[in-house]
């Protein structure tokens, strides 16, 4: 019978291994793991570790190492399919009935296994010969060591396009095109993929080689990496190159290293850094991280310091910020502007690197800083798109507890950034002070300035909540310098209440705040007739609350006109080119249509406060 690799993963991903090894075995419990003294070798004190979030038994002293499947095979003599059956069963999984079909495709992955390692043998012969001294001159330039050459496997194919079809002439040609050593073409002789390049094997988690990557040696050629394509043995969004080497490693060390390419974690091993893995021409993918966070639970991301390296790494936080899990997440390592790891290791030696792995950023901080420096934020229109940009990676996290911390975070560094404390103000003795009168009067409003606010409250203002929030600001007078770049820019926008808002800035200005003066208003300004939708106007509500339901409600009045104002800019960009705009319309449109959501939130919570105070 044959068992999918992926059937048998899920199997192990189902089954609690400390309880399967729990049934025969005393377990002690040791942080995270589990400890006991080993099964397979006599000693008196515990070195035999149990990780049931790596799934995975060993023995530091005599090397034992395994899963469920392997503990009842090795240490209780099951045959392999009886113990699958039984972890099976306890896991709730049919075990797939017998499949002729599926029995020959393993014969074929065997064959191709085959198939492989011929080939690696073949490369590194040819390393070694005369027509591998160009190779060996790079791998010279390049710093590498013998044991470091040796370890890795490098090797070389020469330029011929049918040496390889030569080399392993025991093997079918449609057995070495489906292994990806050789390309078939229509109405033409096949030939081989590999070709005047630098080779590297590429190993599945047991060690086989199932692929390979080549380097160019040409420096005009094209492409400068070239590797396998998906086979029956490789799925390179399914493959970490080097997983198998740099796992052990990991376990030693507790951090695990995702570096851009294949080069650079050899570069990071010959310098002694061993628990290096890199992605195979893809952005990291789902299963790619799913393979990290089964060896440690946080990796260190350490893409190379240019712009093509920074976006690799925005979009491998775009793909795990559905994913992320309590305690699961990523580190992100900033390299030097267009340095990648070898080249910091080469110019500055492995303490460099090792001082940056020592202090990575973490994804929150990464996300934060990579959006605040994606465009200029000069005008209140600016600000607001970070915050929507903030916002929609937000909305992304799948888990609620993480989505809701993300979020409050965010949004305090951006309100810190919007809304900068003010410098405080130069004291100027006022004549009451010199009378003894040591407390501040109360700004009182000319007769033209209390007429100007009472028509923006009457109806000059566009809409309730624009009259709603000045009448909000004159009651929380210290606020309103809080809010003076996003006032600024509605009195430009909203003639109708530009005067009155620019007198609610002076009055503001001679305010002592720390006495909580208020605006003298006389006779008092006339209430909106929405008043009781909104709870800062409410003289039952807590005033912090209040004040920030005010916040809100400025930060709305003034991202929907500046949506729109850049939505109609859109527009007419799009009369002039269609093909160029209609993406930045799409995103502009949903934008507003998230602002609008919000505004109606906003004014269900009303709705919902005034239920609750008349009942």
């Amino acid at each position: 019978m044959a068992l999918s690799p992926q059937w048998l993963d899920e199997l192990r991903m189902r089954t609690t291994l400390s309880a399967v090894i729990g049934r025969t075995l005393r377990l002690t419990k040791a942080g995270r793991e589990f400890k006991a003294c080993c099964p397979f070798h006599n000693e008196k004190t515990p070195s035999f570790y149990v990780n049931d979030e790596k799934g995975f038994y060993h023995c530091f002293g005599c090397e034992a190492h395994g899963d469920a499947i392997r503990w009842l095979t090795d240490q209780r003599g099951m045959p392999f399919m009886d113990a699958v059956k039984e972890l099976a069963a306890e896991a709730g999984m049919e075990v797939p009935a017998p499949d002729p079909r599926a029995a020959q495709r393993a014969e074929k992955r065997a064959s191709l296994h085959d198939v492989t390692a011929a080939a690696q043998d073949w490369f590194v012969g040819n390393l070694k010969s005369a027509d591998g001294a160009q190779a060996r001159a790079y791998l010279g330039r390049r710093g590498f060591s013998d044991a470091t050459i040796r370890e890795f496997g490098f090797g070389y194919a020469p330029e011929d396009r049918q040496a390889l079809k030569r080399a392993l002439g025991k093997f079918d040609e449609p057995m070495l095109i489906e292994s990806g050593m050789r390309i078939s073409v229509e109405d033409k002789e096949p030939y081989d993929r590999f070709r005047g390049r630098l080779m590297l094997p590429i190993h599945d988690m047991r060690g086989r080689v199932i692929a390979f990557g080549g380097r160019v040696l040409d420096p005009e050629g094209k492409p400068k990496y070239l590797n396998s394509p998906d086979t029956p043995l490789f799925d390179k969004g399914r493959t970490l190159y080097n997983l198998h080497r740099a796992a052990p490693a990991a376990r030693q060390s507790g951090r695990m290293i995702v570096v851009e390419g294949y080069m650079d974690a050899i570069a990071l091993a010959n310098a002694g850094i061993r628990e290096a893995v890199a992605p195979l021409g893809t952005a990291l993918t789902e299963n790619q991280i799913e393979l990290l966070w089964r060896q440690v639970e946080r990796p260190i991301l350490c893409f190379d310091g240019d712009n093509a390296g920074q976006r690799a790494a925005m979009r491998a936080i775009a793909r795990v910020l559905p994913m992320l899990r309590p305690a699961h997440s990523l580190a992100i390592v900033r390299m030097p502007a267009g340095k990648d790891p070898d080249d910091l290791i080469r110019e500055k030696g492995v303490a460099a690197i090792e001082e940056l792995l020592a202090r990575p950023a973490s994804l929150l901080d990464m996300l934060w800083e990579f959006e605040k420096a994606a465009a200029p934020l000069d005008t209140p229109e600016d600000k607001a798109g970070l915050k929507a940009r903030l916002l929609d990676h937000v909305e992304a996290i799948q888990h609620p507890d993480i989505r809701a911390l993300y979020k409050r975070e965010l949004l305090e560094r951006f309100s810190a950034l919007a809304f900068p404390p003010r410098p405080p103000r130069e004291f100027q003795p006022r004549g009451d002070w010199k009378k003894g009168n040591f407390r501040q009067p109360a700004p009182a409003l000319t007769p033209e300035a209390r007429a100007s606010l009472t028509r923006a409250m009457q109806g000059g203002a566009r809409d309730a909540l624009t009259r709603a929030v000045i009448a909000g600001l004159v009651r929380f007078p210290d606020q309103i310098l809080r809010h003076e770049e996003a006032l600024g820019d509605l009195a430009r926008r909203d003639q109708n209440v530009g005067s009155a808002i620019d007198l609610l800035l002076e009055a503001a200005e001679t305010l002592d705040l720390s006495a909580q003066s208020t605006i003298s208003l006389e006779r008092g300004l006339p209430a909106p007739p929405e008043k009781a939708h909104f709870a800062f106007l409410d003289e039952g509500t807590d005033p912090g609350d209040a004040r920030e339901d005010l916040a809100e409600a400025v930060s709305l009045l003034v991202e929907r006109p500046a949506l729109e104002a850049a939505l109609a800019a859109a527009t007419a960009r799009f009369e002039r080119d269609p093909e160029g705009s209609i993406a930045e319309q799409t995103r502009l449109r949903e934008r507003l249509l998230a602002l609008n959501e919000r505004l109606k939130r906003f004014g269900r919570r009303k709705a919902a406060a005034i239920g609750e105070s008349e009942s």
